[in-house]
């Protein structure tokens, strides 16, 4: 069975901003309706699920303004543009933890929140750590940890964890930790 998808009509841009923009599209729908939808585009970013070597998550805590209050978070960063993710989890890992990883294992990727954004999160496993300095933006404020499973799923029943890439991150570790999530995704 082939889904009938809704035909673009028009695209207005209505914002650009330094790591997001927003248009608002046109859309034909099958049976002849018309809506517009608003997205939120974004260009991609990486979130890495870092164990020590003896099964801790690695995890950062940083202020997050549309929160209103400070998360731990596994470490996740902004796609640059033609980057490679793998490349780009490593920097992320490095810049945000000081952590590299010798061993960095792809998971899949997932839409963010696609209700309303384009963002596609590519999941990491960094394992094999070596403890180095942390590379921050001069926005970036992040307090390094590293907590045992047990620890962290106490964080996030008490709110202290309140992302669903943590949260994510938590159920995999708990499971067989195999793939994630598709390895590919049909845009």
């Amino acid at each position: 069975m082939h889904e009938q998808l809704p035909r673009r009509l028009a695209s207005d841009r209505l914002f650009e901003g330094r790591v997001i923009a927003v248009r608002a599209d046109r859309l034909l729908y099958p049976d002849g309706t018309e809506h517009t939808v608003e997205v939120v585009e974004h260009r991609g970013a990486y979130g890495i699920i870092a164990t020590t070597e003896r099964d801790e998550i690695v995890l950062v805590r940083q202020y997050r303004g549309p929160a209103g209050r400070a998360l731990w978070e596994i470490p996740a960063g902004t796609a640059e543009p033609n980057e490679d993710p793998l490349d780009g989890a490593a920097r992320e890992l490095r810049e945000e933890t000081g952590y590299r990883a010798a061993s960095m294992r792809a998971l899949g990727a997932l839409f963010t929140t696609p209700g309303f954004c384009d963002e596609l999160m590519y999941f990491f496993h960094a394992e094999r750590l070596q403890r180095g300095a942390q590379s921050l933006d001069d926005d970036e404020r992040i307090e390094v940890g590293q907590f045992t499973l047990e620890e962290a799923r106490r964080m996030a029943l008490q709110g202290a964890i309140a992302d669903a890439k943590t949260v994510l991150a938590l159920l995999w570790l708990q499971g067989d930790r195999n793939q994630l999530a598709p390895s590919t995704v049909d845009i």
